[in-house]
């Protein structure tokens, strides 16, 4: 886990970088020192069973899924269902309602609670036809100038047969497509597992969150240990390898802000977890507040494109 003084320096880092004009406001040099602070307490030599618990933080059965969430901190919540072509998709739960007194489209992975409803729900590995359902309620989002949230918390896209021949691959593309056009502000936040694309098809926005205990990478690490050593049980070194967690990828640049939970875990206290993920979601949304469509649009490509960048 991170010490006090190294979540300290994050969130003072972050609110610098919410900045407006950071480089033209002389604060850019306390960035630097925050930063060479946070290099001096780097976790780069966090242990493997320190790693891993990150990941079993993130799967936690009990942990709060985007249903628990909309309970919480939407009001006046009107789910919208089907993708107008195949079928309704469980993986995947999207429609409107207000956030802090603002109307949003929300869409976000749902794994499912109980083994009948984790198998309808394909323990929140969409199909193609629930990117489909998301990609509605963003056009609807679109069409009438709501902000659009998305909560990620999937393993990855679902890898059966049926959605292979029904177009996965070019699904996740259109949905993040689909993001990436969006005029409207978008905010997204990883909340348990931010697996491949199928967690990518619904995190290309303009702000991206992380939950303390969330983790985020391009595969599992039972995948990864699966393709590297030919061995799942190799999965606690593969997450060591690649780590996950929140504090490496707001390192990397992959999100942009960690939200805090509470001592344990947000399932210790799901409303204390909802009320400070409303808290950031709502701050996100407002830094957004008075920039043009045109100007999101460049931003959001130019956030994305230089991930992965070295120079």
């Amino acid at each position: 886990m991170s010490s006090e003084a190294e979540r300290g320096l994050r969130e003072r880092l972050g609110r610098l970088k919410g900045l407006p004009l950071l480089h033209r406001t002389g604060v850019s040099g306390e960035e630097k020192r925050l930063r060479e602070q946070l290099d001096s307490i780097s976790r780069a030599d966090a242990t493997e069973d320190e790693m891993w618990a990150f990941v079993e933080l993130a799967r936690h059965p009990d942990r709060p899924y985007t249903l628990d969430y909309v309970d919480r901190i939407v009001e006046d919540w009107v789910e919208l269902h089907g993708d107008r072509g195949r079928m309704d998709d469980g993986a995947i739960v999207a429609g409107l309602g207000r956030l802090a007194g603002r109307t949003i489209a929300l869409v976000g992975h749902q794994k499912g609670r109980e083994i009948k409803e984790r198998v309808e729900r394909q323990y929140g590995m969409p199909s193609p036809e629930g990117y489909a359902k998301a990609n509605r309620v963003m056009e609807i989002a679109e069409r009438f100038g709501f902000p659009v949230v998305s909560l990620i918390d999937t393993p990855g896209a679902f890898p059966g047969i049926a959605a292979e021949q029904h177009g996965q691959g070019g699904a996740i593309a259109r949905s993040q497509a689909r993001m990436l056009a969006l005029g409207v502000p978008t905010v997204a936040c990883v909340i348990g597992e931010g697996g491949s694309g199928g967690a990518l098809a619904l995190a290309v926005a303009d702000r991206v969150l992380m939950q303390e205990n969330a983790i985020y990478s391009v595969i599992t690490p039972e995948g990864c240990a699966m393709i590297l050593w030919r061995d799942p049980d190799e999965k606690k070194k593969a997450a060591a390898a690649f780590k996950p967690d929140a504090f490496h990828c707001y390192q990397l640049g992959v999100v942009d802000e960690i939200v805090r939970e509470p001592a344990g875990g947000a399932q210790e206290n799901a409303d204390a977890a909802a009320a400070t993920l409303e808290k950031a979601l709502v701050g996100a949304l407002e830094e957004l507040d008075g920039t043009s469509a045109a100007d999101r649009r460049r931003a959001r490509r130019a956030k994305f494109r230089a991930m992965g960048v070295f120079s």
